[in-house]
């Protein structure tokens, strides 16, 4: 574990649970409280309580956590925390671990005594779960005794008891979701529960999570377990990589209120993977302390390459983008009292950070440098390629927009804008071909649907230069149709539609094509990802027409439901080899109308699986693409990232 020390008042007991209020709006309104009742709320109550574990190996008094997906739909967690606290709560008069499991924003995260610092975003934690649980049970050892109490639907359906002794503290939590509130699926995913296990031991240095699935005919078992942490981290993530220097730089430091850890190594692609968090929390929009190191970052390498000589005094500084070409880092703040902000309460706010990780970075990096100086010549050579390839860049934006100027119109001459000016409003799709631009042109209704068509498939930006993307013609119609710019200069507030629907054909082109420019808006634009702004429609496959009645099935095994439920030989089934092959109103009824059609928002959930994609789909690794396609042939649920 990374030394976070116990606080000065290390005692963990009913004086540390302060009530906030009730549980009786969280059944009624779940997604309030974890964000959906479909697939990715129903993993947050596995966060929710695997958070809780963490906390205690943060805090110093954990080594160890189980995860286990048990073969009835349950989930178990146990860890060899402290166990929560029994003692009786002065203001409930109720054992503290009934308060917790019963009362939301009940917890030991709410006074600095019980942890100094803690990943608890929302302070939901346990209540929430229990509230959303048919079932729960919780065991703990702690006192000297094994304390057990189950409850249902949040309520307890019988008291505290207290069992035989136990001498080894813990807390051991089963619960199974309520298939009412998560109608949709109660199944979990084992690719996504894995992935944020492993992030999270990649965090927690030297803490061993493992992981158990008893739900298939062979039971699964991993165990993540990472002696290096942050370094092992930036060794698994540049795994399909190439680096331009072998060790892999690695710092930390430690205030009376904060702490630091950070590893980086340079590859030779051109797009950087800055992966940050606070408190074990992942915040993919930022924040201080991804300000601070940025900035120490840059004037660290400006000075290094002065004071080498691989700067000439004539020379115009690096800029920040240079620096971060083919970066990979990952940034560990841990904050006492974390402030966050942004569109998913996932960007660190505390501006004392940015200045503690500044400080900390302009003492470390240079003294890296010096130590490392073959190294250090590399990166700055790999920077100062990177700025002439952005200042050719610059000058094909100048061109493009003087050209634009010339011609009278700043929007691209292919873009069919629609009327309204409020961008809350309006949206554009972006579709494949001028057979299928026709026709959502005219299926639209032209009052806040724009369409863009764009020609062929997209220049691959995970294997390209930022000069050769933005020569690319579709890739400057789609910039200056959303009205954002890119990269440094992006601000999103000045995007031309909070909708920006990616609409392509329900086959295997369409699907590349798609993955193309999601790996464009991922590494370019992400501000649009996390300000909810992209899109996916899901236009039909298939028509399946019975007398005068048409049902519309959006996949192979949609058709096959279709053909068992209407059980008859008399249907006309039609495959759409494209969306040109729809006319105007089946569009507009299948994939357009808001009040028919089926649209994916874009979310990042999980940066590291994120990464994880689009390196292998889009990548220069063809045995590792091959394996994941072969692994997810039959879902296709990575693409809605």
């Amino acid at each position: 574990m990374a030394e976070t020390k116990p606080s000065s008042r290390a005692s963990y007991d009913a004086s540390d649970i302060r009530v906030l209020e009730g549980l009786e709006a969280v059944r009624k309104r779940p997604a309030m409280y974890i964000g959906s009742t479909g697939p990715r709320g129903l993993h947050h109550l596995i966060w929710e309580v695997v958070d809780n574990a963490v906390d205690e190996a943060m805090a110093g008094y954990c080594t160890r956590i189980d995860i286990t997906l048990l073969a009835d739909g349950g989930v178990q967690v146990c860890d060899n925390g402290r166990g929560i606290p029994v003692d009786r709560h002065t203001k409930t008069r109720q054992p503290a671990l009934t308060t917790v499991l019963t009362t939301l924003h009940a917890g030991g995260k709410f006074d600095s005594g019980a942890y100094t610092v803690s990943g608890g975003l929302h302070g939901v934690g346990l209540s929430v779960v229990n509230a959303l649980s048919h079932r729960l049970e919780v065991e703990v050892v702690r006192e000297g005794f094994h304390w057990r109490q189950v409850f249902a639907y949040g309520k307890p359906i019988g008291p505290l008891e207290r069992g035989k002794p136990g001498r080894r503290t813990g807390t051991q939590v089963t619960f199974w979701a309520d298939e009412e509130i998560f109608s949709e699926t109660t199944e979990y995913d084992t690719d996504v529960v894995t992935s944020r296990l492993r992030e999270m031991a990649f965090l927690g240095k030297g803490l061993q999570i493992r992981f158990g699935d008893q739900r298939g005919d062979e039971p699964v078992e991993q165990v993540f377990e990472y002696r290096g942490g942050l370094i092992d981290f930036v060794k698994y993530l540049n795994g399909s990589r190439d680096p331009i220097h072998p060790h892999i730089a690695h710092f930390e430091e430690t205030s009376d209120t904060a702490e630091l850890d950070v590893a980086m190594q340079w590859t030779s692609g051109y797009n950087e993977t800055v992966l940050s968090f606070a408190n074990s929390i992942s915040t993919h929009e930022g924040g201080t302390h991804e300000e601070g190191f940025r900035k120490a970052l840059t004037r660290a390498i400006n000075d290094f390459a002065r004071g080498r000589g691989l700067l000439k005094d004539k020379d115009d500084n690096l800029q920040g983008e240079d620096v971060r070409e083919g970066l990979t880092a990952v940034i560990s703040a841990r904050v006492r009292h974390p402030q966050f902000e942004g569109q998913t309460k996932t960007k660190l706010g505390n501006t004392e950070i940015r200045s503690f990780v500044e400080r900390a970075l302009n003492a470390a990096l240079p003294a890296w440098f010096e130590r490392n100086p073959g190294e250090a010549r590399r990166i700055v050579d790999k920077a100062t390629t990177a700025a002439k390839a952005r200042m050719a860049a610059r000058q094909a934006r100048d061109l493009t927009r003087r050209k634009s100027l010339l011609d009278g119109a700043g929007l691209p001459g292919k873009l069919a804008d629609c009327s309204s000016r409020d961008p809350a409003l309006s949206e554009m799709f972006i579709v494949e071909g001028d057979s299928a631009g026709g026709s959502a042109k005219q299926a639209r209704n032209s009052q806040f649907q724009a369409i863009l068509p764009i020609r062929g498939k997209i220049i691959n930006v995970e294997k390209n230069r930022i000069d050769r993307v933005l020569s690319n013609v579709e890739i400057q119609s789609l910039i200056t149709a959303i009205g954002t710019g890119i990269g440094d200069e992006l601000d999103v507030t000045k995007a031309r539609y909070h909708r920006v629907v990616i609409l392509t054909d329900a086959d295997v082109d369409g699907a590349h094509i798609r993955t193309l420019l999601l790996t464009f808006f991922y590494r370019h634009m992400k501000e649009l990802i996390d300000a909810g702004y992209i899109y996916i429609a899901q236009p039909p496959l298939y028509s399946m027409k019975v007398g005068t009645k048409t049902q519309w099935a959006f996949n192979d095994a949609a058709l096959a439901r279709m053909r068992t439920e209407l059980g008859t030989k008399k249907a006309v089934v039609q495959r759409f080899k494209g969306l040109g092959e729809m006319n105007a109103d089946e569009l507009w009824d299948t994939t357009m109308d808001p009040s028919t059609r089926q649209l994916l928002r874009v979310q990042l959930d999980d940066q590291l699986r994120a990464e994880e994609v689009f390196v292998t789909l889009m990548g220069n690794d063809v045995e590792a693409r091959r394996h994941f396609i072969q692994h997810n042939a039959n879902d296709v649920r990575f693409l809605d990232i």
